[in-house]
């Protein structure tokens, strides 16, 4: 039977395929689709090319639409893509959250149609069909938004003022006699529009959401969690618990980290660079700031680990004997963290300097020893 609606009471949505046009950001020609709303009273409508199907792309162009026609109407009649349904089905279908958000930010209601049953929203497919008919392969397109443009005119001038086949009126006049003063008001505050997504926290605190990286606090590793996403914050939530915020990153591999969202000990380990290692031996004595300045002056390996190693053997035994410990390896032209660690262990900076001993030991062959005879007096005799 065939469907009849009262003005202002249902749109019907669709997408179409569209021409490749040039990405002015890239040079490159890519595919682009039509997504287009139809009112199912007047067939007035809102067409729009768009690059992607996906969901923020979904919720502006809903908002784009209820803009052009000023108003929302009762219900929005919609086949069961991705971006709108998660579980398409005849009788429960599961509708996306943000478009759940969406539908009761705007006022209306949205109507699903049963999985493979088209003829439901057969308005708007003969509307995709029509702009693909009499308005692409007329035209010629520099850009997107040269596209827009042009198709935004087109509707306006001619599409909205040919005489309908079935209503044998003009759309544009019906909209504007009857239609437009019965569609919902527009909210005084446009709803937020948002994406969500459940995620799982990594082993190193952050979630990815469209190829960039969000910082949660540690504890809850392994957890998933809810992400809201707007064009310019994320928001993460554990059930309704606000978690982490953080401004919206489009960069892919980008990475945004609140340093107290990390373990205490990544979060010093990440603080104690090398100019850190450096304050800190000075602290400790000029022979451990010496053997710093010798680790990090190594042109093969990366002692930074090393070096707070050295620094935090200071905890443990003390500046005095730290510092004697880095003067004992230093005289043996030994500068590792090993070399200190095994000379605090077994106490071997208690005891005297290396150099010291051998500085004694030489004098006795150089200097006047208790039972050496003078070379002289022995010539005398």
């Amino acid at each position: 039977m065939r469907l009849d609606f009262a003005p202002g009471e249902a749109a019907q949505v669709d997408f179409g395929a569209g021409p490749r046009l040039l990405d002015t950001d890239t040079g490159e020609l890519r595919k682009t689709w039509v997504f287009v709303m139809t009112l199912c009273f007047s067939r007035h409508q809102y067409a729009e090319l768009i690059w992607r199907q996906d969901v923020a792309t979904w919720l502006a162009c809903h908002r784009h639409a209820f803009a052009w026609f000023n108003g929302v109407p009762k219900r929005v009649i919609i086949d069961n893509a991705k971006c709108a349904i998660i579980l398409a089905h005849r009788r429960d279908p599961e509708v996306q959250r943000a478009y759940g958000e969406c539908a009761e930010g705007y006022g209306f209601k949205i109507d699903a149609c049963p999985p493979r049953e088209p003829q439901l929203k057969g308005r708007v497919e003969a509307g995709v069909k029509y702009v693909k008919q009499a308005f692409l392969p007329l035209r010629e397109f520099r850009s997107l938004a040269d596209a827009n443009a042009q198709l935004r005119q087109w509707i306006l001038a001619e599409a909205g003022n040919r005489i309908h086949g079935t209503t044998r009126e003009q759309p544009l006049a019906l909209f504007e006699s009857v239609e437009k003063a019965l569609l919902g008001r527009l909210p005084d505050v446009p709803p937020e529009l948002a994406v969500w997504a459940k995620l799982k926290v990594h082993r190193d605190a952050h979630v990815q959401f469209e190829k960039a990286y969000y910082s949660v606090p540690f504890r809850l590793l392994g957890q998933t969690l809810w992400l809201k996403a707007t064009s310019d914050v994320v928001r993460l939530y554990q059930e309704h618990v606000l978690v982490a915020t953080h401004v919206r990153q489009l960069r892919p591999g980008a990475r945004s980290t609140v340093a107290d969202h990390m373990p205490p000990n990544a979060l010093a380990f990440a603080m104690r660079d090398p100019q850190w290692c450096l304050k800190q031996a000075k602290a400790v004595g000029p022979q451990c700031r010496a053997l710093i300045e010798r680790l990090f002056a190594d042109r093969v390996l990366e002692h930074l680990r090393a070096a707070q190693g050295v620094i935090r053997l200071g905890e443990k035994y003390g500046s005095a004997r730290l510092e004697a410990a880095c003067q004992r390896a230093l005289s043996f032209d030994n500068p590792r963290y090993r070399s200190v660690k095994t000379i605090l262990e077994k106490g071997l900076d208690q005891q005297p300097d290396a150099a010291a001993a051998f500085d004694t030991l030489a004098e006795s062959y150089t200097g006047g020893a208790r039972f050496l005879r003078d070379a002289a007096e022995l010539l005398s005799h």
